[in-house]
């Protein structure tokens, strides 16, 4: 099968200001004058990954290990200080559900307004919104302006959203922590229907059930370094016995 994510040498780093900066008034001040001093931080370091089309991999690692990082150059938010991230075919990255929202509008209207964004029609859209409503479970809540919403309720609109079609890659970033027991079940669900439909799937999570429920393969991070990236037995196992110690 032919490869349709490749990530080749990437290496991702950040300034970090050293100093505390109490406004961005004392910010600008300080950086014309030249007085800020940053600190560089190493997020990813050569990182290399080839993921097959209708693969479902898995990504591990401890908080600062560069997961998110990683699945936002794939998604081409972020692009990589060194290496390269080729992606083929159209993606769909649940990453940070809500960013393309306007809180002071309804769901109803961020509805449209995200299905724009991601290249829907107005008309297309109005066909699915019943199914985006009732899949996210918000059928009294439609006409409320999300900035009323608890950010479950957020995080349910615009999983919903975004899987309401196949896309050929779908990245999904800690997402199906959202809601309960029963709504995560369906999360899984409609990850699983993608999944039999020959969509490639990245996941990251916390919990290893999930990603050994869901993934053929699983990438280990740490430090930004590609630890181990193998069977979801194999690295789930060696992952559990060494941050567990």
């Amino acid at each position: 099968m032919a490869n349709v994510i490749e990530v080749k040498d990437v290496t991702m780093r950040f300034n970090m200001s050293k100093e505390r900066v109490d406004s961005m008034k004392e910010y600008f001040i300080k950086m014309m004058k030249r007085q800020l001093n940053f600190e560089e931080f190493i997020a990813l370091k050569n990182v290399s990954l080839s993921i097959e089309k209708g693969e479902v991999v898995g990504i591990v690692g401890l908080n600062g290990s560069g997961k998110s990082t990683l699945l936002k150059v794939i998604s081409g938010i972020l692009r990589p200080s060194q290496g390269s991230a080729t992606v083929r075919g159209t993606i769909s990255p649940l990453i940070e559900l809500g960013a393309g929202f306007d809180y002071d509008l309804t769901a109803r209207e961020n509805v449209f307004l995200n299905g724009s964004v991601l290249g829907f029609s107005k008309q297309t859209m109005q066909k699915k919104m019943d199914e985006i409503i009732d899949f996210a479970e918000l059928r009294d809540f439609m006409d409320v302006a999300i900035k009323n919403y608890s950010s479950g309720m957020v995080a349910r609109l615009g999983f919903s959203i975004a899987t309401i079609t196949r896309p050929d890659i779908l990245i999904v970033d800690e997402i199906l922590a959202v809601g309960d027991f029963l709504f995560q079940q369906k999360c899984e669900q409609r990850i699983a229907d993608m999944m039999s439909g020959g969509t490639t799937v990245i996941i990251v999570s916390h919990s290893l059930d999930q990603i050994e429920r869901l993934c053929s393969r699983v990438v280990w991070l740490e430090k930004g370094v590609v630890k181990m990236d193998g069977k979801t037995a194999e690295v789930c196992e060696l992952y559990k016995n060494t941050t567990t110690r």
